[in-house]
């Protein structure tokens, strides 16, 4: 026999009221509402409708990722970069937040085949940074409220050392292999060819000077890991998503997480602006002097440094195009974004831009100074241990510190070297520190040298924003080296990413170098900091530096500093 079962019944009117109001008793509704309306009532706004819309939505829940995108986009020179994107749960919706890139920075890239083989490999990295967004970093990161930097921030530094100690393990293991049996060797360390070869060097030369020092070969720098530039690329797309969450634009957001709370007054950094490129990759034979900078007089406006530096640039091309006095033949923009011209000694383009301030009324030394950024690591032939400052001109360490001595003895505006030695010349960062006093400041390239030893005679160094730097990371090393100049990359700067010049001022550093004044990598930037320095200034909250800070200029003479840094 079959049982019929009896239809449920339906819902009254009734009892739809009567669980509508206990889901309103339980979530406070009534209380809510009332409150609300009193606002309402006090307030009296002309737009009702968006009063009360933004009055519950500043009761809303508080967003939280949701979600992450890679994609793989296009750098300033055509070659791929990765882009992340954050999602968010907003008021029940997800909504697209920010998108945020950083530089991915490889190394220098001198021939034909280097490019090729690099392009290869810059493919390879970025579709490994696509798949670890898209993948366990969306997994890692989902639900994390993303004000929490510091945590969002250590997520992202785990998993990528995770990923490189796996990576390095490999490495490890493929250089193990590839030894003979007989051929007892450090893995994961620094070659040791360069310096076999110039032991043998040694021993077979006619006279042994036994106080001549063996060549210290170059250490190796760490390999670049694969998918890297997803780390810093989506620590910065969350730290632009907090800022707009809280409604603070990123200077002030990155400021509030350094200091606390945001500070009173914030100074606009000095804008550092490379006028010529005599490096490796220039025309010329010289290559010495990968950019002569700018350091404008303390106090300018952004605008007024820019076209200050635009009036110079304009007249070097004058001077290049109407006069064999320069000795140039050939000028170029680079990827610095400045002239980059053919020249054989490194006299000759300070010559030009001496010229240049001359007759455009400019005193140097007085309203311009420069500093010299000499990338020297990148010019060291290791069969030799030797710097080829210029094309089959080589020149030993020692040599190179009388070269420097001489262009600062006849150049008294340079006062900052950058990366004038290799790390390994220790006993030349010194000398040269001790030759020129508190004249010219030196400055070390710390990018991928984090944990390294102080070098002796250092007033700074440089850091770039690149690869798996995290936002915390910059604040980290902020703080603990004060005094420090922000320096974007030379190569593979977004297009469109203008964050730099908010991270240089919501820092505090002191200096910032975007590059030369071509390109709309650079210019994005220039402008976004000149919108930054009219805003604090409308908001009168801009504080006006009369003096240069530290590391370029030393206000304590004879101390030699150790414990300023500069980030590049």
């Amino acid at each position: 026999m079959s049982h019929q079962e009896r239809p449920s019944r339906v819902p009254t009117e009734e009892d739809t009221r009567g669980a509508a109001a206990e889901f309103y008793r339980a979530n406070g509704v009534p209380q809510l509402v009332e409150r609300a309306l009193n606002e309402l009532f006090f307030h009296e706004p002309r737009d009702v409708n968006g009063y009360l819309a933004n009055y519950f939505t500043n009761l809303s829940e508080p967003p939280r990722i949701s979600g992450l995108k890679g994609r793989e986009v296009y750098d300033a020179r055509g070659q791929l970069s990765i882009e992340a994107e954050v999602f968010c749960i907003v008021c029940n919706k997800e909504k697209s937040m920010s998108s945020a890139a950083v530089s991915s920075h490889f190394g220098p890239i001198v021939t034909s085949l280097e490019r090729k083989i690099m392009s290869q490999e810059r493919a390879n990295h970025m579709m490994t940074a696509t798949q670890w967004i898209n993948g366990p970093l969306i997994n890692m990161l989902k639900g994390q409220n993303p004000c929490d930097q510091s945590d969002v921030d250590l997520i992202l530094s785990n998993f990528f050392m995770a990923r490189f100690l796996e990576e390095k393990d490999v490495w490890n293991k493929e250089n193990e292999e590839s030894r003979s049996p007989s051929e007892p060797g450090e893995l994961f360390s620094s070659p040791r060819s360069a310096e076999a070869k110039d032991n043998k060097i040694v021993k077979k030369g006619k006279k042994s000077n036994t106080s001549e020092k063996t060549f210290c070969p170059t250490e190796s720098p760490e390999p670049v890991l694969r998918g890297s530039c997803a780390i810093g690329s989506v620590s910065l797309a969350v730290a632009q998503t907090a800022a707009k969450i809280q409604g603070l634009p990123l200077y002030k957001y990155i400021a509030a997480l350094k200091n606390r709370k945001a500070p009173a007054k914030f100074p606009i950094p000095v804008s550092l602006v490379t006028l010529l490129s005599c490096g490796k990759t220039s025309p010329g034979k010289l290559s010495l002097l990968e950019e002569v900078i700018l350091i404008p007089k303390a106090g300018q406006r952004v605008k007024q440094i820019i076209t200050m530096a635009l009036g110079i640039q304009k007249e070097m091309m004058r001077i290049i195009s109407t006069s064999t006095k320069a000795g140039a033949t050939q000028a170029m923009l680079c990827d610095s974004g400045a002239l980059a011209v053919t020249y054989e000694r490194p006299e000759q383009p300070l010559d030009l831009i001496t010229e240049a301030c001359s007759n455009s009324g400019l005193a140097l030394g007085t309203d311009i100074h420069l500093a010299l950024n000499c990338a020297a690591p990148e010019l060291m032939d290791c069969s030799k241990g030797k710097y080829e400052v210029s094309t089959g001109v080589l020149k030993s360490p020692d040599e190179l510190v009388d070269i420097y001595r001489t262009l600062i003895t006849k150049y008294p505006a340079v006062v900052a070297l950058i990366d004038p030695f290799r790390r390994e010349d220790t006993d030349q960062w010194e000398k040269l520190s001790n030759m020129i006093g508190d004249s010219c400041s030196l400055l070390s390239d710390l990018t991928y040298k984090l944990k390294a030893p102080p070098l002796s005679g250092v007033r700074g160094h440089i850091l770039k924003h690149v690869n798996e730097t995290t936002v915390s990371d910059l604040i980290s090393i902020t703080s603990e080296h004060q005094g420090s100049v922000l320096m974007g990359a030379a190569r593979s700067e977004p297009c469109s990413d203008d964050s730099l010049s908010d991270i240089a001022v919501g820092l505090g550093h002191g200096y910032v170098k975007l590059g030369g004044l071509s390109g709309a990598e650079r210019m994005t930037k220039y402008n976004r900091l000149i919108s930054i320095e009219e805003e604090l200034a409308k908001q009168g909250i801009l504080l006006s530096e009369e003096k240069h800070p530290s590391p370029l200029f030393s206000d304590t003479p004879q101390e030699k500093s150790t414990t300023a840094q500069s980030t590049v």
